[in-house]
């Protein structure tokens, strides 16, 4: 079971251990055959985590609380839980219950050409919890996605060649069908013409990676004063101009890691961080380990996943 932080008397702060580092996720079933479990009255205690949490009912039937709704789900049922959002469960009958929870952290499946739809799932307006009208007002794709995320648990369990690619692409899967079934127009992309706008900047950075990249130098490429650039940048991308040039700068050094036969330092100063203190800080906040244990578990050096 995941690691919990108390925050307080009947509110947990749940710390999420990725099974595997490099896909920033942790899926497992639970198996409840006992006829009640849990606090008085029968739920679990209040919690919250920052991953995304879909939940898919295997057998039985689980009642799920958040702050401002109900529901039991039943078999086939799929549940989504955006990040931090506060939530307690119950087991709604003393029967059988089996159901599989997958948390993940979204916004590290993003890479160059799905970048403009983060904003789509950045939650900076409203929580994904709104997105479960989709699974109660279209059954096909509530059955697609409770599929894809049966498919997740089980690539995950087996540790097959290639399991990784596998679950990424369910993933992505995943995303595209929230994407193409929101009827409600809940989530927001980006304009073709807006990204075609801020292209030069993302050419420059591709150029660039290697040198001290300053703002006011895209500015100029785009002919763009400094305040507006940056408020555009995010509303385009979903993020801020500095943690899009952090994130190619680490994707450069995971590629550098895997295809060259570079030092730690060699590859931190060809990636444009040649301090090596923020290069690892940095490489470990978008990669949970540090860059020789990145090397070793993408060699295939790292044990499978349990």
């Amino acid at each position: 079971m995941p690691a919990v932080v108390e925050t307080g008397p009947d509110i947990v702060n749940e710390e999420v251990i990725y099974q595997n580092p490099l896909l920033f996720l942790k899926i497992w079933q639970i198996h409840e055959s006992r006829p009640h479990h849990g606090k008085p009255g029968g739920f679990w205690r209040w919690h919250y985590h920052k991953q995304v949490e879909f939940l898919v009912i295997v057998e039985g039937e689980l009642g799920i609380q958040t702050k401002h709704e109900y529901h039991v789900l039943g078999p086939g049922d799929v549940y989504l839980l955006g990040s931090s959002q506060l939530h307690r469960t119950h087991k709604q009958h003393p029967g059988e219950l089996r159901y599989v929870v997958f948390q993940v952290d979204l916004a590290q499946h993003f890479d160059q050409s799905t970048m403009p739809y983060l904003h789509c799932f950045s939650e900076l307006t409203r929580p994904l919890g709104v997105m479960n009208y989709i699974f109660r007002e279209h059954p096909e794709a509530r059955k697609e996605a409770y599929l894809h995320i049966m498919d997740i648990f089980e690539e995950s369990q087996s540790g097959r060649r290639g399991y990784e690619m596998a679950i990424s692409a369910s993933i992505k899967r995943l995303l595209l069908l929230l994407l193409r079934y929101d009827s409600r127009g809940l989530l927001q992309g980006t304009e073709s013409e807006e990204l075609m706008r801020i292209r030069p900047a993302l050419d420059y950075v591709d150029q660039h990676l290697a040198e001290k990249i300053a703002v006011e130098d895209v500015c100029s490429v785009l002919n763009l004063s400094y305040h507006y650039f940056i408020k555009y940048f995010k509303k385009v991308m979903g993020l801020s101009f500095i943690d899009y040039v952090n994130y190619k700068r680490i994707k450069k050094a995971e590629r550098l890691l895997l295809t060259r036969d570079l030092s730690i330092m060699e590859v931190g100063c060809e990636a444009g961080i040649p301090n090596m203190a923020q290069f690892y800080k940095m490489f470990k906040r978008f990669n949970q380990c540090s860059p020789k244990e990145f090397k070793q578990r993408m060699r295939g050096e790292a044990k499978v996943p349990e």
